[in-house]
């Protein structure tokens, strides 16, 4: 359904200007409504171990939804904590190797309470150039110093630290960054931590289902799962399929964030249909863990497709094409030839780095994996 055109008022008039300014960078955006059945390929989603339409998932969900209703009725501190939430909360904590979680009603409130709570007047945030805009934001919103650190550079975190007149530090970090699916050097970031006694948090948001033993992230991976001075986050929205964040760590970081996170105390508890979906989710992949495996397999075969000569990291392949013009038209004409993928373009990805970034799901089949090969050698061959 097209909206009508509504005159702006004086007060809002600015916004046609920079309207006109994004459209002429390439820039604009839109929404477009999917069906409930997609009839092309998904290779944009994050879906990655392809169950948000798996049976057990959705049935976990409506269980949920019949026993607890539509929503959870207030926030977690009134009237919007069951035992459902709290069951979820034991078993993901478990999994992953944490000493307790807490669930949030998204990834982005996650980090933003874990980040904001944790740091505050007084303390030294340093964070990774690449860090996922709700790291950036919880930064901003903590009211610390922030240090911002180029990729990756474990030297210019340990400077900053070392240079440091703060009492308290704490360092922040994607496990797997979302535009190009590299990891961070986690041992190596945690060795600089403690040797200038700062906390590490790390957002798993991409990690969790993927990498690790039957995808219990990388941290698990690296030896570092439950580690008195790290915290995880993530999200449920990913390879779980369902909606919410989490914040895993010591216990006492959970007893503060439920006395001190604001988006904790003043938000709506997450919905328990999200909950009973990821619980039912993360039964999956413990009694499927080569779903992980699954994953890191398709995409190197998405890479290869693709003409990217280093194996992926993890679910998502980039591809870089340049100008935001190139990769949207390569966009649109996989879409048309029946594959959907991501468009990333600035702010999202540095000016001259328009991609496509693609990502892989365990439940890929070999039809849909030739249509792929079939689609994207011809888009990206005219590109």
């Amino acid at each position: 359904m097209t909206r009508p055109r509504v005159v702006a008022p004086a007060s809002l008039a600015w916004l046609d200007e920079v309207a006109a300014q994004r459209r002429a960078a390439g820039l604009r955006r839109s929404l477009r409504a999917r069906p409930p059945v997609g009839a092309e390929l998904d290779l944009a989603s994050n879906d990655y171990l392809g169950l948000s339409q798996h049976p057990r998932v959705i049935d976990g969900g409506v269980a949920a939804l019949r026993t607890w209703g539509a929503g959870s009725t207030g926030s977690r501190l009134v009237t919007g904590n069951t035992e459902l939430h709290e069951a979820f909360e034991d078993a993901l904590a478990a999994f992953v190797g944490a000493e307790s979680a807490l669930v949030f009603s998204s990834g982005y409130t996650a980090n933003l309470s874990a980040v904001a709570a944790l740091s505050g007047p007084g303390a030294l945030l340093v964070s990774d150039a690449l860090s996922h805009a709700s790291l950036v934001d919880a930064c901003r919103l903590s009211r610390a110093r922030v240090a911002v650190t180029p990729h990756g550079d474990v030297a210019a975190v340990e400077a900053a630290l070392a240079g440091r007149t703060e009492e308290r530090a704490v360092v922040v970090t994607d496990s797997v960054f979302s535009a190009d699916g590299d990891l961070a050097p986690l041992i190596a970031l945690h060795a600089v931590c403690r040797r200038h006694g700062a906390l590490l948090i790390v957002d798993e948001a991409h990690g969790l289902g993927v990498r690790g033993d039957g995808g219990r992230g990388l941290l698990q991976e690296v030896g570092l799962a439950g580690a008195p001075d790290v915290v995880m986050t993530t999200t449920l929205s990913k390879a779980l399929g369902s909606q919410g964040g989490v914040v895993l760590g010591p216990a006492a970081v959970r007893e503060h964030l439920i006395d001190a996170a604001r988006p904790f105390i003043f938000d709506t508890g997450l919905a328990p249909a999200a909950v009973g979906a990821a619980l039912a989710a993360l039964e999956v992949l413990i009694d499927e863990p080569w779903r992980a495996q699954r994953v890191l397999d398709h995409a190197a075969t998405l890479a290869s497709i693709c003409g990217v000569t280093e194996t992926p990291s993890s679910a998502v392949v980039s591809v870089i094409l340049g100008e935001p013009e190139v990769a949207v038209a390569a966009a649109v004409a996989c879409l048309e030839q029946g594959v959907r993928v991501g468009c990333f373009r600035p702010p999202s990805v540095p000016a001259g780095t328009s991609r496509l970034r693609l990502t892989v799901r365990a439940s890929l089949s070999e039809d849909e994996i030739a249509l792929a090969r079939r689609v994207l050698t011809d888009v990206l061959s005219r590109a």
